[in-house]
């Protein structure tokens, strides 16, 4: 793991690392942001997952998220959104490749050497943080993201919902298998098999498996993707025959940007803090 930058910031340090990842099979980039409260023992850890096209600066460039995670005491992890280099496979549109791992394990050629992206974040990035953090409470973590980034926190959360104590999302894709988003991605990295697709499916998942957790979604009335996209009605659907606590909140105005995260992300940031602190 190789330091590349650093920042003070709000009494804590924003961090960013490379390394060779042997799960992905190239190089990989991701931040940290570590608070104030580390310098005294243990923190709590939330993982971030950004959307399409993004990688560790959004969050961390556009949110604010510094300031109530110092505040709350919270260590901040922004992973990036897929493998990236000269030898991993693309595609010319935004949605697919580079920037799109969409947080599954591809068995498809030639995708399936490089994307793991749920692998590469529950298990080798994972042990990495707590190796190389010891103020990292690995017991206490929890996930959240934006759009495809909101599809896996809201999956990885389902799958593993000992390990990610508390989730939430913004805007995301809750129903890959029905929205052309997702449909386009996991016929391309996972093949035509859709019961291969129902395991990266967050309404397909809490069917099978709710979790206890209380899940907070925040959306955006005047976004853009919300009607062909993003349908946070049909998870809300299938959290209340699934018995699954969510509270999706609309708001009017708001769009997909992170105009919207940085508006609301300090509730999120909260959120957690309360289920991690419990």
């Amino acid at each position: 793991m190789k330091q590349v930058s650093q920042w003070a910031s709000f009494g804590g340090a924003l961090s960013v690392f490379d390394h060779d990842s042997a799960e992905v099979n190239c190089s990989m980039r991701f931040a940290v942001f570590t608070p104030p409260h580390a310098q005294w023992g243990k923190v709590p850890v939330l993982w971030y997952l950004s959307g399409l096209t993004c990688n560790w600066s959004n969050v961390m460039e556009k949110s604010g998220l510094q300031r109530k995670a110092a505040a709350l005491g919270v260590m901040i992890i922004a992973p990036d959104t897929s493998p990236r280099g000269e030898d991993v496979p693309n595609d010319e549109a935004y949605d697919l490749g580079q920037g799109a791992g969409f947080y599954l394990t591809a068995t498809e050629q030639p995708w399936a050497k490089h994307f793991r992206m749920d692998q590469y974040i529950t298990a080798e990035l994972t042990d990495l943080i707590a190796s190389e953090f010891d103020v990292a409470d690995m017991d206490r973590q929890g996930i959240m993201g934006h759009s495809m980034g909101g599809h896996g926190a809201l999956t990885l959360h389902l799958k593993h919902p000992d390990r990610y104590r508390s989730v939430s999302a913004f805007s995301p894709i809750v129903a890959p298998s029905q929205v052309p988003w997702g449909q386009k991605a996991f016929s391309t990295y996972l093949g035509d098999d859709r019961t291969a697709w129902a395991e990266y499916d967050a309404c397909e998942l809490v069917a099978k498996a709710p979790s206890s957790a209380s899940i907070l979604i925040d959306q955006g009335e005047a976004d853009q993707f919300l009607e062909e996209q993003l349908q946070p009605e049909l998870f809300e659907a299938a959290c209340a025959e699934a018995g699954q606590k969510v509270d999706v909140r609309r708001h009017p105005g708001y769009d997909h940007s992170y105009y919207f995260i940085a508006s609301f992300i300090d509730d999120h940031i909260a959120h957690h803090h309360r289920a991690l602190s419990a």
